[in-house]
């Protein structure tokens, strides 16, 4: 599956991740390890090497041909991989959500990466997968990624307690929401 999507004006393009991007990933991860402790679950050794790595993206793809997932890298029109945004957890029927999770390069943060790719990722999840509701948990100290998601129009809609396990402890999270109809219509 190959799907790419472009913001030339920001400067970036999404490509979904494949099980032969796990070199890139791997040292985009490795960059930025220390950084983004405070904001990632702990994880297992085995997880920073290259087939940890390919393992997380066979599973990625298996998952987007299901219409479970998917990992789209966040990369500069250049071709160099800057970050990650996923759709996962896609539900369908009754419900029809699926939750958004990202990252960035610490390098390249404050630089509007983020917002543009969380954009297109939207309009995919709203226009190619009819999605009804897109759902983000942020803690409640990131105050980038609140402005990310706030860009973006997603509301707050309460306080998730002791929601995930990050960098070794359970912590509280803001629960953020964007549904279809907060979109605005295509011209």
């Amino acid at each position: 599956m190959n799907i790419e999507l472009r913001n030339a004006e920001k400067g970036i393009y999404l490509s979904l991740l494949k099980h032969t991007d796990a070199e890139l990933l791997l040292k985009l991860r490795l960059r930025n390890l220390e950084h983004h402790a405070p904001y990632e679950p702990k994880r297992e050794k085995d997880y920073f090497t290259e087939e940890g790595q390919r393992q997380l993206l066979a599973g990625r793809e298996e998952e987007a041909r299901q219409d479970r997932a998917y990992m789209f890298g966040i990369y500069l029109l250049d071709g160099q991989l800057i970050g990650q945004i996923t759709l996962s957890n896609v539900v369908r029927g009754a419900a029809c959500y699926a939750d958004l999770g990202y990252f960035i390069d610490y390098a390249e943060q404050g630089k509007g990466y983020t917002s543009a790719a969380a954009q297109l990722v939207l309009e995919f999840a709203f226009r190619s997968l009819a999605l009804h509701r897109v759902q983000a948990a942020i803690l409640l100290h990131n105050d980038r990624s609140r402005r990310v998601l706030e860009k973006n129009g997603f509301q707050p809609e309460g306080i998730a307690r002791r929601y995930l396990k990050i960098n070794g402890e359970w912590q509280d999270h803001r629960i953020y929401a964007i549904l279809v109809d907060d979109m605005p219509q295509q011209a």
